[in-house]
């Protein structure tokens, strides 16, 4: 009876994936913006940036200037050749300056042959972890019967990796559980780092403390909207926790911006009133303590309780922008448009002689109508553009 009545709630909204356009609006103009702000000359964010001086970040200095944070990849051993090429990208236009240590972690024991090439990527300190089995397998609380044959539907609209269980397993782990790692007690800060990205530009400060100088919670590069039919209750089971814990919203907290109708209509209807706008966290740099937060604890229990991460397939980008977006304060959020990134097929391209790579003001080089996925203007809208700012300061 459940199944019967979760599959007919699903029948009747109106899921809608991303897809390309169809022949009625095959010409459609997709820049999102007038003139792209990547466009605009960048240079550093303000001051004061903690850089290079002499020897203050050696690897083997006990007294460096580095902060409680490490660079942080959930990879698996099959996935060497392409962490080696985003390795290689970080260390050379960053992280052979600074020496952050890396910590690798997986849901089984890395073999040494991945231990051996990654550590001869950098003269940083490596570290090998792995998750522990009750961070990472499905939750008891979970109807499998259930889960397939939500997954069958979800297939039906074209959701990627409906019946990939460990996809469903890794957006839970990085949602709820990375920042519980007993190997990343001791750190605060983390830079999230997948295989096979890319980065193009040098930059010549320490992004953590950055983030802890300007009292920044998380920073992306990318921010998009989201594929409705995955999320279609993500947003009710919110309200829920919101109704019964108001005392978590933020003050100035971004609601407008996750619940925007203007620019894609047809996404704040299938997601039942969010706009499904989310920072892509394929890239992200971010204090754990939000995380770990009474508020974000609070939030992620109800969310893990109700399912959706298996029943539908909620990912870590929406939820994270989710709690991000109510429970902290909107300015606490930076957008690196100084480091050039690409996760396939987007990028993050500045106008900066410190980048080689990659073409400036581009958001990608598949189709002209994935341009329409950016959702940079609305969070320029909402809450503001700070390159804007410190650039007329």
């Amino acid at each position: 009876m459940a199944l019967f009545f979760f599959l007919m709630l699903q029948m009747i909204r109106n899921p809608h994936p991303l897809s390309p356009p169809t022949a009625s609006n095959e010409k459609e103009d997709y820049k999102s913006f007038v003139r792209d702000p990547n466009l605009d000359e960048t240079g550093e964010p303000p001051e004061p940036l903690h850089r290079v001086n002499g020897h203050n970040y050696d690897p083997d200095n006990p007294y460096s200037d580095r902060i409680n944070a490490t660079l942080l990849s959930l990879v698996r051993n099959k996935e060497l050749t392409e962490l080696v090429q985003s390795m290689q990208d970080l260390e050379r236009t960053w992280n052979h300056k600074f020496n952050y240590p890396w910590t690798f972690i997986n849901d089984e024991p890395f073999t040494e042959e991945f231990k051996r090439v990654t550590q001869h990527q950098t003269r940083a300190l490596c570290r090998y972890e792995v998750i522990p089995k009750e961070h990472w397998q499905i939750p008891g609380w979970i109807n499998r019967d259930l889960m397939h044959e939500s997954a069958n539907f979800l297939e039906d609209q074209k959701v990627q990796y409906a019946h990939m269980d460990s996809y469903h397993q890794m957006c839970r782990w990085n949602s709820g559980f990375f920042y519980k790692h007993p190997a990343l007690a001791d750190y605060r800060y983390y830079w999230r780092v997948e295989p096979n990205v890319h980065f193009f530009c040098d930059v010549d400060y320490d992004v953590f403390r950055y983030m802890q100088d300007h009292n920044k919670t998380y920073g992306f590069t990318i921010t998009l909207y989201d594929s409705p039919p995955s999320i279609t209750t993500l947003w009710p089971e919110t309200m829920k926790f919101v109704a019964a814990n108001k005392q978590y919203l933020a003050d100035n907290n971004a609601m407008k911006f996750l619940t925007d109708r203007d620019r894609r209509p047809e996404h704040h209807q299938a997601a039942n009133g969010y706009s499904t706008c989310h920072f892509w966290s394929n890239f992200e740099i971010g204090d754990m303590e939000f995380w770990r937060s009474e508020a974000y604890e609070a939030y992620f229990n109800h969310l893990d309780r109700a399912g959706g991460f298996f029943y539908e397939r909620w990912g870590d980008a929406p939820v994270h922008t989710i709690a991000l977006g109510l429970f902290e304060d909107a300015s606490k959020v930076h957008w690196f448009k100084d480091i050039g990134y690409q996760h396939i097929p987007f990028f993050n391209c500045p106008n900066s002689p410190k980048c080689k790579g990659c073409i400036k003001g581009r958001l990608t080089d598949g189709e002209a109508w994935l341009n329409r996925e950016d959702c940079r203007p609305n969070w320029f809208k909402y809450v503001g553009n700070e390159w804007e700012t410190s650039m007329a300061s």
